[in-house]
């Protein structure tokens, strides 16, 4: 066990975590998604504590973030033009880009793959934080692996206390769920690999075409090699069972779940949604951007308040929403209710 501090926000506290992270250890931070765990991208005994300390499957590859444009020629071997259109567009951003890595990067941090992902945050204290420990940093979400990703600091300790060498509080995330992971198929085609704030049709103007890769619908073999996190395993679950209800209007799903509840049943609803007589119900928002804040806070109050069955309303696979649909899909291992 370790004594994991929690830093609040302070130059000298920023200081401390980025000589912690120089040092080999384990530094959570924000970022605008989600919060992140740290360790220097190019150190394979820190990157190695990451995944023991989440309990995360060695083929799950990891995004590496950078400050600046400058450092991607320490640690990819080639930016294509569309890249760079792309991160002087979406930069400091919820993008990530995969890209051809060198070899400083270990093969642990890459899940095995010649590829990295990488991403510029926006956020103002995992600039900086980056910018003072001078090296890349690996740093996938900062939670226990497949349970929600954490969008506040105490999220971050109910899951890592013990485990990492300092928390970064930055506040809540703007965000809440993880960066759009895309890559190339060629010069002309841009390949979502996992859905976030930006959308197919915000990417769309860059590219002939702009596609979704069939792991954001469908489960993929377990054997399967991936380039992007997200893409395999089931991630961002509650205790709780969490069941997708995809139903064409409010009056639908509220008799589905009438008829089905049981012991502890609570339901996610739209903000716009009534309530539902005799079922405890919580709400995450209207829009696509609003749902992506509000899931995985959501969650954790679900299991906070002793919820073992949710039924959710199901978002549209368009623009933002898809990044929670895509979320809800992976949260529930793809069993969905259609009506």
């Amino acid at each position: 066990m370790i004594n994991t501090r929690l830093l609040q926000n302070t130059q000298e506290n920023l200081e401390t975590a980025a000589q912690l992270i120089r040092d080999g250890q384990l530094v959570a931070f924000p970022t605008e998604t989600v919060y992140g765990l740290g360790a220097d991208a190019r150190r394979e005994d820190s990157v190695r504590a990451v995944f023991a300390a989440k309990g995360r499957p060695a083929d799950n590859p990891l995004i590496v973030h950078i400050s600046d444009l400058s450092m991607l020629d320490g640690i990819v071997k080639e930016v294509p033009e569309i890249a760079l259109k792309l991160a002087e567009s979406f930069w400091p951003g919820p993008l990530t880009i995969v890209l051809p890595k060198q070899d400083c990067i270990p093969a642990v941090t890459s899940g095995g793959l010649d590829t990295v992902g990488i991403r510029m945050p926006s956020h103002p204290v995992a600039r900086k934080l980056i910018s003072l420990s001078e090296c890349p940093i690996a740093a996938p979400s900062a939670n226990r692996s497949g349970l929600p990703s954490p969008t506040t600091a105490k999220h971050v300790m109910d899951d890592m206390n013990g485990r990492i060498a300092a928390v970064l509080d930055g506040g809540q995330c703007e965000v809440g769920v993880e960066s759009t992971v895309i890559c190339f198929d060629n010069p002309e085609t841009i390949h979502i690999l996992r859905p976030g704030l930006i959308s197919q049709e915000d990417l769309t103007p860059y590219a002939k075409r702009v596609y979704v890769d069939k792991a954001v619908f469908t489960q993929i073999a377990p054997d399967a090699k991936v380039s992007s996190p997200g893409m395999k395993y089931k991630h961002y679950s509650p205790k709780a069972k969490i069941l997708p209800v995809d139903a064409p209007d409010f009056e639908s799903f509220q008799n589905y779940v009438l008829q089905h509840q049981q012991n502890h049943t609570y339901c996610l609803l739209f903000d716009s949604d009534s309530e539902i007589e005799g079922i405890p119900c919580l709400h995450y928002g209207d829009s696509g951007v609003q749902q992506a804040h509000d899931l995985f806070f959501r969650f954790r109050e679900l299991d906070a308040i002793g919820a073992e069955l949710v039924y959710v309303r199901m978002p549209r696979q368009t623009g933002a929403d898809l990044s929670v649909y895509n979320r809800l899909m992976r949260a529930a291992g793809f069993e969905v209710i259609r009506l």
